[in-house]
């Protein structure tokens, strides 16, 4: 057969269930007439139109058979074929007819659109343009699937047929209606995990000590309300519960079955599950992937996936759903209800938040254990947290991501409606990297992680205690409109702290309103200062708190109010969390309070904080977070001047002549720059005295010597720069002292004109093997990484963005005109940060890029040094291609 295209995958369906699907192959040929068979006459019609099932089984011979020119797509549902899809391209013409036939089961569960999706990015992939569907106008069920797969379509009627043309070219609705039917399908699966109707406990020990023993107790004394199955086959009476010798003896069925065996029996308890229709496995048992025991790991997980079946774990603590009352774990204590969704890598974290979390009155809607992720990870659980009305917050504590560029994508999407706060694990580096450019030995792995975050709106914490006191303020309160903070307290010392510390977290304590001071001297007593902080001093009672409370909060010129709080003076903690809850009932205004010594939540609401900059750090989250999502949508930009195809073609043929990949010479990087629109200065190759002098005559003078050679990466560190040449016989003279300073390190030089004095800025890029393409842009030139002025992005970046790199340099006051100098060209520094974003982007093969020094001028900017070098690198992850990991 002809152009097989794709490659095998497993995808979710709408329901939640887990399909197959690759190319079809010539061994298919039975299955393709069992699915013939078993259509109904109607399903037969509407895609062959007339002439029954012999012409169906006809074409199911040709489409198997020798010299078929289609390309065709099967899709396989627990090991039978279900579905056949297929385009056949017409001659001559950049089109091919399309056609689909799904097993009538599994109308409805997205399966038509899953392969309707793959087919157009396989036909584009190829150089189809369009696709033409043949439809009768009574199919309706096809009509709508077509039109609404997210491809702009066009029909036409004639002869009592609907021509449906498709345009194969990926677009930006594609994605959000990909995206939009991807989060359905994970929804509905992890409803399995999270809301069962029955749950089976298999290794339900009679050991109290025993996992087994303590998943099935918890369970059973958490109120879960639907059938509990202990599966043992040696007891008969589990914790109460009547057991069964395995999963063929349930009086019902499991719809979730939590595993608690030997490691060497879990593989045979899964396909026992496959073989009885469960639908969703937590594997609590270790000895798998992070003991050595991968291929037990992928046969697991392919057991799963061919049945249909989603899997937390192995080695994990299991699954909790308060709103459920299901507790299918082996946690220490029951957590309480309460808004926070929680995923940890880490059973020892998991259990280390949910305590600390109960203790400060910060409850859980749901929590899972992932364990060693080989399936459900936290991009999914983002998922079901996502419409989750029970959860509020989401916190995540990972050690690794799996696929950063969808966590990117969902966490963005999710982060304008609710907080995700990540605890990263791994912030110091481990192990050296070999790296040879600026931007590489720059950009750890722990800045692309925080350029990662911070570009997808997700908060990063350091610790469990900074991510619980984050939580509970985001939980609570609403987000602030600003960093306008009202201080309000009775003792001066600690009032201080708080207000040094909101300064240093770029929090402001404005002065408050000529009317709100007078309100406030007014009722205070004579002592109490009524600045901001405001000071009640230590004779302050309860009713002093809460009219002080109240009359900060009507200020116009704040933006959220922080009590600061001493016991036991004045009334009391007591009567002052009274106060407090009083004050601030209904309040439009985040409230927190730093109670001195005390932690939890005041009315279940208010949270409170035992020092001050615990209190400052949550609302300065709370605040960056606010802005972060009150920053307009960027439009999307058309950036001009970019040939995809010439640094495609480029990348392509450089890494077939060096599969290993290497550093690029200065030509064929210029040329690769060039073809995304960065401006490169004009360099001449030379090897020697002559050819230097002679190459003058076409960069013009003054002039610039470079030596160039694979060992040369600080090449002004060894004298391998010359500036300010300005005769030919200058230029000979410094090629000659050169290459006898530098001996065979120097392979050569390039001359170029000398540059306009302007602002030497360095852009750069780097692609990490795990996290992907990091961007850098900073202060350049040789003091580049003494002075460490840059920031850091992950792409693609916007114009808009790459003004706010700028904006957090420190040398940005350079750039806008210093001291009388003129002002640069900041929007062209912007078009060359977007362009090395989207090269970056668009090529995974770019392992390192250094442009440094960037002249910035008034009129423009210009790289006068460029470094690229090139890596093998699998291809990007398509975001149009919906799969399962």
């Amino acid at each position: 057969m002809a152009g097989i295209v794709a490659e095998a995958c497993d995808v979710l369906l709408r329901d939640g269930g887990v399909a197959h699907i690759r190319p079809l192959r010539p061994a298919d040929r039975d299955a393709l007439h069992a699915l013939i068979t078993r259509s109904s006459p109607r399903s037969a019609y509407l895609r062959f139109f007339t002439g029954g099932t012999a012409s169906a089984h006809a074409y199911m011979d040709r489409i198997s058979g020798p010299g078929y020119p289609g390309h065709a797509l099967v899709a396989l549902l627990g090991g039978l074929m279900v579905g056949v899809a297929e385009y056949i391209p017409g001659p001559g013409r950049p089109e091919a007819e399309v056609g689909i036939l799904l097993d009538d089961p599994v109308h409805g569960l997205g399966l038509g659109t899953l392969l309707l999706e793959h087919l157009a990015l396989d036909a584009a992939d190829s150089g189809i343009e369009d696709l033409l569907a043949t439809v009768l106008p009574e199919n309706r069920a096809m009509l709508r699937v077509l039109n609404d797969l997210g491809l702009p379509v066009r029909q036409r009627y004639a002869e009592g047929q609907v021509e449906v043309r498709i345009a194969t070219r990926p677009t930006e609705s594609l994605v959000t209606e990909i995206e939009a039917r991807a989060h359905e399908a994970e929804r509905n699966s992890l409803a399995h995990v999270f809301t069962p109707r029955s749950v089976a406990v298999v290794g339900a020990s009679r050991d109290p000590a025993r996992v087994g023993h303590r998943v099935l107790r918890n369970l059973s004394e958490g109120g879960f309300p639907g059938p509990i199955y202990p599966v043992n086959p040696r007891a008969t009476e589990v914790c109460g519960l009547p057991a069964y010798p395995g999963l063929a003896s349930l009086p019902g069925p499991a719809e979730l079955a939590v595993i608690a065996v030997p490691a060497p029996s879990v593989l045979g308890v899964a396909r026992e599950c496959a073989r009885h229709r469960v639908r969703a496995l937590v594997v609590l048992t270790a000895g798998f992937a992070e003991a050595g025991g991968r291929e037990a790991e992928r046969e697991l997980l392919h057991i799963c996936r061919e049945a249909g079946m989603r899997l937390i774990g192995p080695n994990c603590l299991g699954v909790v759903n308060t709103a459920a009352r299901l507790h299918a774990g082996f946690l220490p204590g029951r957590p309480p209800a309460g808004p926070l969704g929680l995923m940890s890598q880490s059973g020892a974290v998991a259990a280390a938040v949910i305590e600390r979390a109960g203790r400060l009155g910060l409850g859980v809607s749901s929590f899972a254990s992932v364990g060693n992720k080989a399936d459900v990870s936290g991009n999914d659980l983002l998922e079901y947290w996502e419409d989750d009305a029970a959860t509020r917050v989401i916190a995540l504590y990972l050690e690794s991501f799996g696929n950063p560029r969808r966590f990117a994508r969902i966490a963005r999407r999710i982060s304008a409606r609710k907080p995700i706060i990540v605890v990263k694990s791994g912030r110091s580096a481990s192990g050296s990297r070999a790296v040879r450019s600026h931007t590489a030995a720059a950009a750890t792995p722990d800045i692309a992680v925080d350029a990662l975050l911070r570009a997808c709106g997700a908060i990063r914490e350091d610790s469990v205690q900074d991510l619980l006191d984050t939580a509970r303020l985001l939980a609570s309160q609403p987000l602030p409109g600003g960093p306008r903070v009202a201080i309000v307290g009775n003792s001066g010392g600690p009032q201080a702290m708080t207000a040094d510390a909101c300064e240093r977290l770029g929090l402001v304590v404005p002065d408050l309103s000529h009317a709100t001071a007078e309100a406030l001297r007014a009722r205070l007593r004579p002592a109490a200062s009524v600045g901001n902080p405001v000071d009640l001093t230590a004779e302050a009672d309860a009713a002093d708190f809460a009219f002080a409370i109240a009359t900060v909060l009507a200020d116009p010129g704040t933006d959220a109010v922080l009590i600061v709080y001493t016991p036991p003076f004045g009334s009391g903690l007591e009567e002052t969390r009274e106060a407090i809850a009083a004050a601030t009932t209904g309040a439009a205004k985040p409230v927190l309070a730093c109670l001195a010594g005390h932690d939890g939540l005041i009315d279940g609401r208010v949270p409170a904080y035992a020092f001050p900059e615990q209190a400052v750090h949550a609302l300065a989250r709370a605040v960056g977070h606010a802005a972060w999502r009150a920053r307009p949508a960027a439009p999307a930009e058309d950036v001009p001047g970019i040939d995809l195809t010439a640094v495609r073609r480029i990348v392509a043929a450089d890494l077939a002549a060096h599969p290993q990949g290497r550093w690029l010479d200065e030509h064929t990087a210029a040329r690769l720059l060039s073809a995304y629109g960065v401006r490169v200065a004009g360099s001449v190759a030379v090897g020697d005295p002559e050819t230097a002098a002679e190459a003058t005559a076409l960069t013009g003078l003054p002039a610039v010597l470079k030596a160039t050679g694979p060992r040369l990466v600080h090449k002004s560190d060894v004298g391998g720069v010359r500036l300010g040449l300005r005769t030919p016989e200058q230029v000979r003279q410094a090629y000659r002292e050169m290459a006898a300073r530098l001996g065979p390190a120097m392979r050569g030089a390039i001359v170029q004109a000398m540059a306009a004095e302007g602002i030497e800025m360095i852009i750069g890029g780097v692609a990490h093997e795990t996290l992907g393409p990091l961007i850098m842009v900073g202060l350049g030139g040789v003091t580049t990484e003494l002075l460490a002025d840059r920031a850091f992005r992950v792409p693609p970046i916007d114009r808009a963005e790459a003004g706010r790199m700028l904006g957090e340099l420190r040398c940005a006051p350079l750039l806008h005109g210093y001291r009388g100098r003129p002002a640069a060209d900041v929007r062209a520094l912007e078009d060359q940060i977007v362009r090395v974003g989207r090269l970056m982007d668009d090529q995974p093969g770019i392992a390192e890029l250094d442009l440094n020094p960037v002249i910035v001028t008034s009129d423009g900017t210009v790289a006068v040094d460029a470094r690229v070098r090139l890596a093998p690198a699998p291809p990007l992850p398509s975001p149009f291609r919906r799969r399962l990991r």
